[in-house]
């Protein structure tokens, strides 16, 4: 049950689930399942183990089928992985955007077991002649009817990875989840897990993995989840991957008030996509400009860092708190929203405004009928 200390989840939508962990309410570098944010776009499948297969074909000398146990008795890695879904932060979008209206908590970092896509990749013997590597998850549905973006009649959720990151170290197919199995919203019983990329490359209920010679362009890699990119004049078409720079607050929250004279933690995380996490700083609105904070854990290839600053207001007022992240590539987090993104990589810098009161205030119940 929901506590003062632990709120609720947020439910953006009901059917299907989609489910936005409480940002404000972050304490430990793993989010517990039960807290982690749900997208789906289709009815989670229910999918039973023993009649469940891994089907994978297309440009391999040898398609295989694998069931969960002989998956299970491969060689198995556990790594640490933050996944944000690509529409995180839509809420600030102005003017707004489609989509679910996320605010900040379509983001979570977990612990993930199971087998690099590499391996089994191997047992079927990749041709060279290779280019991608496309996931299908069994749930699927229709999108968007009677709309221009509607989809072909009924479709799976799919996505294709580029070989050499289909391949690399950070792309598993995990079976757990903070050494627990997958939950049914979360994937049972197989997914991806691609380390320092947007969600929707995260396939979940994957049942078929199909090399390619071409690249894909089904609808969730041609009609949706896309940005422009400008590199070569005119603006064309890319699929979204990498995920941006980033650094949140979680405390203090818009709108709360501080005591003068006492010390206050401002303690949020930062994260990137294929680079580390380097450096984050904050302003407080006080004048002293930007200030590096503490960065708390190890340092770890695709987890995010969790951060603090401790900052003792002088003067009651309001003030306008403010973070920004650095990753190892030399990325620095946005000021500003860009135009080129669709509704998606909002990572550009939130503010937080906090009232700063002389003294500590009290407030009588008021009902209201």
């Amino acid at each position: 049950m929901p506590t003062p200390e632990q709120p609720s989840l947020i439910v953006r939508q009901k059917s299907p689930p989609n489910i936005e962990f409480p940002f404000a309410s972050l304490s430990d570098w793993l989010i517990p399942t039960e807290l982690f944010f749900v997208r789906n776009h289709f009815p989670s499948p229910e999918l039973d183990a023993r009649d469940w297969r891994l089907r994978v074909g297309g440009a391999v000398e040898r398609p295989i089928e694998l069931d969960l146990d002989s998956i299970k008795a491969m060689r198995s890695t556990t790594f640490t992985a933050v996944v944000e879904c690509a529409g995180n932060g839509r809420v600030y979008y102005v003017p707004p955007r489609e989509g679910l209206q996320w605010q900040n908590g379509a983001v979570g970092n977990a612990a993930w077991t199971g087998v690099p896509l590499r391996e089994i990749l191997e047992m079927a013997g990749v041709k060279r002649t290779a280019r991608e590597v496309l996931l299908v998850g069994a749930d699927s549905g229709v999108v968007d009817p009677n709309k221009k973006t509607a989809s072909p009649g009924p479709i799976a959720f799919a996505r294709s990875l580029p070989l050499e990151k289909a391949i690399a170290d950070g792309t598993i197919l995990a079976y757990s989840m903070n050494e627990e199995p997958l939950t049914r919203d979360h994937g049972y019983p197989l997914r991806a897990i691609v380390g320092g990329w947007f969600g929707m490359a995260w396939v979940k209920w994957i049942t078929h993995i199909t090399v390619l010679e071409q690249p894909f362009l089904g609808y969730w890699q041609a009609r949706d989840y896309f940005r422009w990119e400008r590199s070569l004049g005119e603006p064309r078409l890319v699929p979204l991957a990498e995920m941006e720079v980033k650094a949140q607050i979680a405390r203090p929250v818009q709108g709360a008030r501080l005591v003068a004279g006492q010390p206050y933690r401002i303690f949020g995380a930062a994260w990137s996509g294929e680079a580390v996490i380097r450096q984050v700083q904050v302003c407080t609105g006080d004048g002293r400009g930007w200030r590096e904070v503490r960065l708390l854990e190890t340092e770890r290839r695709f987890a995010w860092r969790l951060w603090e600053y401790m900052w003792t207001p002088e003067e009651a007022g309001r003030y306008i708190l403010r973070c920004r992240a650095t990753d190892g590539a030399g990325c620095v987090q946005p000021d500003l929203q860009r135009s080129d993104c669709e509704s998606y990589a909002a990572n550009w810098i939130v503010p937080v405004e906090v009232t700063v009161v002389p003294e500590p205030q009290t407030y009588e119940e008021e009902f209201v009928i």
